[in-house]
């Protein structure tokens, strides 16, 4: 290909994130192709099954329905001329198959039944694939939980720190989001149904064709593509592609949480986790760059406008479309792009995240103490009373930060503290000894499968 060809691959040059991925696959033109033609012959043969066809005709069109056979390029210039890919795909299969065939390729189908269902099998194919990464991915961070859930950070709210908590704490709740999102993608994986309705939903060119039952046929191609029935053709009626846009979108931002917290606790002044192997500057040598966060990041700041494309196209009116339809297939294929690179981003990162504990501990001290300042008023307001406890504590926190002391040795000096009883200031002011429930609530998400 030159620059002066008129259609060139998608190789993802700009798309590092799903650039090479399972799912940039499942979704390339010639997985579409695939698709396209993997409905075709099912029409076929569902009609065969139910004697509205020879037998013979379903064989043809699933031996000539390969996709390394038609010129996916030809088909993509051509679509121009009738608004979408299935009617030249339909001329070149029928010419593909043995003339006194021909006339059961694609018969009583209109091109959105092919598509839909195609789109369907593509969207099948992809989830299984981000699946099987949402479950690598949670198996790493029930490892992190596991392995990090003593393990004292500070607590960080509206970008300070606040109170402490533990790593395994903040670990399970990224678990918790990953198994959110793949119960999401589990329902709507399991309900993606395939399409038939006719030129106008009605179905009326099969029962012409010889279809009593048209429920029957309708269930067996379903059947034949692995997709489920519906009750109705849903040509305007766009639930599974607003129900598969919700799913893809709150994956994105479910696996966002995490890369947003790794990417504020590797910054080169927390250190508190790194990337098993970080990416490099085409400037600065020294760089190690949490490219894998910053890719999953990406994918969560775009899937939400690639998701309201998909919702606004709902309002399709009449029996079919002219645009909303058409408006969904590429931002719905961006969206299985973006969400399945960006689960498999989300396994390589969350594999190979390292933790800094050393760090974690020591930035525990950075506010001199106050990081337990509430466990002090707690502590302090039923011995001295709540006003007293406050002034006391907000006295000794101006000293502790303007002498660079620690909040201990400032509270040590507090004339009414000296006289209180069972007052273990050193234990008080232990921040890994302030964590709550934090070991419990990690226990407890992690029971969760």
């Amino acid at each position: 290909m030159t620059a002066a060809d008129p259609v060139s691959s998608d190789t993802g040059l700009l798309a590092p994130g799903r650039a090479g991925s399972p799912a940039s696959a499942a979704t390339s033109d010639t997985a579409y192709l695939r698709a396209l033609l993997d409905a075709e012959a099912a029409l076929t043969r569902a009609q065969a099954s139910l004697g509205l066809a020879p037998a013979d005709a379903a064989t043809a069109v699933s031996s000539a329905a390969h996709a390394g056979d038609f010129d996916v390029a030809s088909i993509a210039l051509r679509a121009r001329g009738g608004g979408n890919p299935v009617i030249p795909l339909v001329a070149d299969l029928t010419a593909a198959v043995p003339a006194e065939f021909g006339p059961y390729v694609h018969r009583g189908a209109t091109s959105q039944d092919i598509l839909d269902s195609a789109t369907m099998l593509v969207a099948a194919r992809t989830l299984d694939l981000v699946l099987s990464d949402l479950d690598r991915t949670e198996r790493a961070l029930t490892r992190l939980a596991e392995e990090h859930r003593d393990t004292v950070l500070p607590g960080r709210t509206l970008t300070q720190h606040a109170v402490p908590t533990t790593f395994g704490l903040k670990a399970a709740g990224w678990r918790s989001l990953v198994l959110d999102a793949r119960d999401r993608v589990r329902a709507v994986r399991s309900s993606l149904p395939a399409q038939l309705g006719g030129a106008a939903g009605t179905l009326a060119a099969f029962t012409v064709f010889g279809a009593d039952d048209t429920r029957a046929l309708t269930a067996v191609y379903a059947h034949e593509l692995g997709l489920a029935e519906t009750v109705l053709p849903w040509h305007t009626l766009r639930t599974p592609i607003a129900d598969l846009a919700g799913a893809l979108a709150f994956t994105a931002g479910a696996l966002g949480k995490t890369a947003a917290d790794v990417l504020t606790l590797s910054r080169t002044e927390i250190a508190e986790l790194a990337e098993a192997s970080g990416g490099g500057s085409s400037a600065m040598p020294h760089k190690a760059n949490p490219v894998r966060a910053t890719l999953v990041a990406a994918a969560a700041r775009r899937a939400p406008l690639l998701a309201a494309t998909l919702y606004g196209a709902m309002t399709a009116e009449d029996e079919r479309p002219a645009g909303a339809w058409h408006a969904e297939w590429e931002p719905l294929r961006d969206l299985l792009r973006l969400v399945g690179g960006a689960a498999r981003d989300a396994a390589e990162l969350t594999e190979g995240l390292r933790v800094n504990a050393d760090a974690m501990r020591e930035h525990l001290h950075l506010t001199h103490g106050l990081i337990v300042s509430e466990r002090l008023a707690a502590e302090l307001s039923p011995v001295l009373g709540r006003a007293a406890a406050k002034e006391l504590l907000t006295r000794a926190a101006e000293r502790a930060v303007t002498e660079r002391r620690s909040l201990a040795d400032v509270l040590g000096e507090e004339p009414a503290l000296k006289d209180v009883p069972d007052v273990d200031l050193a234990d008080l002011t232990d921040p890994t000894r302030y964590t709550g429930s934090a070991g419990v609530l990690t226990d407890r998400a992690l029971e969760r499968r």
